[in-house]
């Protein structure tokens, strides 16, 4: 009986899709330079390129690729130009989150796949909850480093043998999120105007949280504590795997609600005696966060981020 064929790893499953995709993409479109990850609502910073030529799939018909469920998350790869260079990029619309059943390993092949086709920069945008008191529904947070709670306690995207092809067993992180493209990105907010506008640019701190609910109040005081301004369920994995692959990382983060830090009012304060069941609902509702709005706030941000980020792009 012939020995069974060992199980092939992430590097050859990601070169069989990159394969796969410069075999269906026009020639000028095959060698992308920069990813664009668009989050939940921002699927509009694909008008970010030029109308043709422009080649999009469904993450259905490519081999290999996860699948998102989520709404706000078409789940579709769109390859295309971008800015007056005209620089070659691809579109993930839409991204596969752990808290969907997917593994760590699966939720960041798609930029396994990015570094295979000679993707040397990738721009990743979320929505989040925000943690920081300074931070209103709208602003945009340029990333300037992570807390990876799933990973200290485990669920770490590097975990396993090491993929050489990639990258190296202890890759640091303390210079994940590229200097130089967040210089270029706030020179871009002001030159375009944006900085006078309601909508702010901040530098924060993002935690990722598995999910898929919501933080708790006592959840959002802890986090706050540790020193994280916003709050999310992707992103980390994503850049962690593409600083492990040497790919430039751009992040930004969507402040779409506040959190909620008060502790909830207890069941024998006076105040509420006389409520009904009605009003205690509501009562116990301020400011909880609602995935709709987490979407129409991505919906309206994305116009801005469409043109910072066009701005920061490196040549």
């Amino acid at each position: 009986m012939a020995d069974e064929a060992p199980p092939r790893n992430v590097f050859q499953r990601a070169t069989e899709t990159a394969l796969y995709l410069r075999q269906n993409v026009p020639q000028e479109l095959r060698h992308p330079q920069v990813a664009i990850v668009c989050g939940s609502g921002l699927g509009g910073l694909a008008e970010t390129i030029h109308p043709e030529p422009v080649f999009e799939t469904a993450y259905a018909n490519i081999p290999n690729f996860p699948q998102s469920t989520v709404q706000g998350h078409a789940g579709k790869l769109i390859f295309g130009l971008i800015g007056p260079a005209k620089l070659p990029v691809v579109l993930l619309v839409g991204r596969a989150h752990f808290y969907e059943g997917h593994s760590m390993e699966l939720v960041t092949f798609a930029t396994r796949v990015c570094k295979v086709l000679g993707v040397h920069t990738m721009i990743v945008t979320n929505a989040a909850g925000g943690l920081n008191p300074d931070y209103n529904v709208g602003d945009i947070v340029l990333l300037n480093d992570h807390l990876n709670l799933a990973g200290l306690v485990g669920f770490h995207p590097l975990r396993g043998p090491n993929i050489d092809d990639f990258g190296v067993r202890f890759p640091p992180l303390s210079d994940a999120y590229d200097l130089e493209l967040r210089k270029r990105v706030h020179k871009a907010w002001k030159n375009l105007g944006l900085d006078q506008g309601k909508r702010r640019i901040h530098e924060g701190t993002y935690v990722f949280a598995a999910g898929p609910s919501y933080e708790t109040r006592a959840e959002c005081r802890l986090l706050r504590g540790f020193g994280a301004d916003v709050v999310g369920m992707s992103t980390v994995p994503e850049i962690v795997v593409a600083r492990h692959s040497g790919i430039r990382v751009l992040a930004f983060s969507l402040v779409t609600n506040k959190a909620v830090f008060e502790p909830g009012p207890r069941g024998d304060d006076p105040e509420i005696q006389n409520m009904t069941s009605a009003e205690l609902d509501a009562h116990l509702s301020k400011g909880k966060a609602n995935h709709e709005e987490v979407l129409e706030a991505g919906r309206e941000a994305a116009k801005d981020m469409q043109v910072s980020d066009t701005r920061g792009v490196p040549n």
